[in-house]
């Protein structure tokens, strides 16, 4: 069984006992989080929002990381200007604990 769950803006296919990195979440290392909203869930094909207001994701914050170094570079041509920065996203290992229907 899958579910389709919406978190920082971007949709994930997650199933029971899979690890994954996402948006940083508010939530302590080792803590339970619920994913929220779900849009879909493979068992019996639920789907709709009242049927969907009963499925609970739940996970477990394993770690909260860093993403790679983005280097951005600009320059203006014949005026000497250069201007270099970088970016690093923040973000958060979670592993789906349970997938349920509370009926």
């Amino acid at each position: 069984m899958y579910a389709i769950v919406k978190t920082g803006g971007k949709q994930y296919r997650v199933e029971q006992d899979q690890t994954l990195l996402v948006e940083r979440l508010a939530a302590d290392e080792g803590a339970t989080v619920a994913l929220e909203p779900v849009l879909f869930r493979s068992d019996d094909a639920v789907f709709g929002a009242d049927a969907l207001k009963k499925v609970k994701v739940e996970a477990k914050v394993l770690a909260h990381e860093r993403g790679p170094k983005l280097r951005v570079f600009k320059f203006k041509p014949k005026r000497g200007y250069k201007k270099r920065t970088g970016h690093r996203q923040e973000l958060t290992r979670i592993q789906v604990t349970k997938i349920s229907n509370s009926k």
